[in-house]
């Protein structure tokens, strides 16, 4: 695992019926000729609500057989959700409690002092990579505001001091009570520049970074599926 050793600034900073009871008696009484009718409308009522009881009792049948799908379905529907979004891949750290959805097509590579990363073989420069330090602070925000927690990491960690850096924007969101920063920035290379989005945050006592990015002249094509991966990254507890 990587140390923020390059960066100590950032480091120490950053239902009724039809008929009720007296009604009856009433109808009864007037119409002593249609007594047999009435008993055959009676004898009807009875059968339609037998039918009734039944129909229900299959429906409380239905239901008791469906609803443990049903809860199911809602405990999980988020994930399935993620795990099912069209051109993209999931993928879930559990020993390091993170997960993140990635462009189909793009494979794995290992790159030493990288968590994760994954690219694309035809541009090099389209990947998403992740990488720890550990750390003492509890909150993202012990660091300090977007900005400036920003400019730091992009010029100590995120980028080689030979290129030149602009960070385009940074600000704050918090998924479950826990917050991350999210921001944009151009790295510039003698023959090529890079335009990437980072997330970071805290949890399990480590700083999470998940970076990735595309060659400037495919930013445009490219933005809406880097921007998919940067917000589907998540830190969760790591149990045990």
């Amino acid at each position: 695992m990587a140390s923020l050793q390059n960066s100590p600034s950032l480091y120490h900073t950053l239902s009724s019926n039809s008929f009720p009871q007296m009604g009856l008696q009433r109808y009864r009484s007037s119409f002593p000729c249609c007594r047999r009718g009435f008993s055959f409308i009676v004898r009807a009522e009875q059968s339609w609500a037998l039918s009734q009881v039944k129909s229900r009792r299959r429906q409380l049948i239905a239901v008791s057989v469906i609803a443990p799908w049903v809860s199911l379905f809602n405990q999980t529907s988020s994930s399935f959700a993620a795990e099912t979004k069209k051109g993209f891949l999931l993928v879930t750290d559990k020993k390091d409690g993170y997960s993140f959805l990635y462009p189909f097509g793009w494979q794995e590579v290992v790159i030493e002092g990288q968590d994760k990363v994954f690219k694309d073989v035809i541009e090099p420069l389209e990947n998403v990579s992740v990488n720890m330090f550990p750390t003492t602070k509890q909150d993202i925000r012990d660091f300090g505001p977007p900005q400036q927690v920003a400019e730091t990491l992009i010029k100590k960690v995120l980028a080689p001091p030979s290129q030149k850096t602009k960070l385009i924007e940074a600000s704050q969101h918090d998924v479950d009570g826990k917050a991350y920063y999210t921001f944009e920035f151009v790295a510039q290379a003698p023959n090529y520049t890079r335009h990437a989005l980072s997330t970071i945050s805290i949890g399990n006592g480590k700083f999470y970074t998940l970076t990735t990015g595309a060659n400037e002249r495919r930013w445009d094509k490219m933005k809406d599926k880097l921007h998919t991966v940067i917000d589907s990254f998540s830190v969760f507890n790591v149990v045990g």
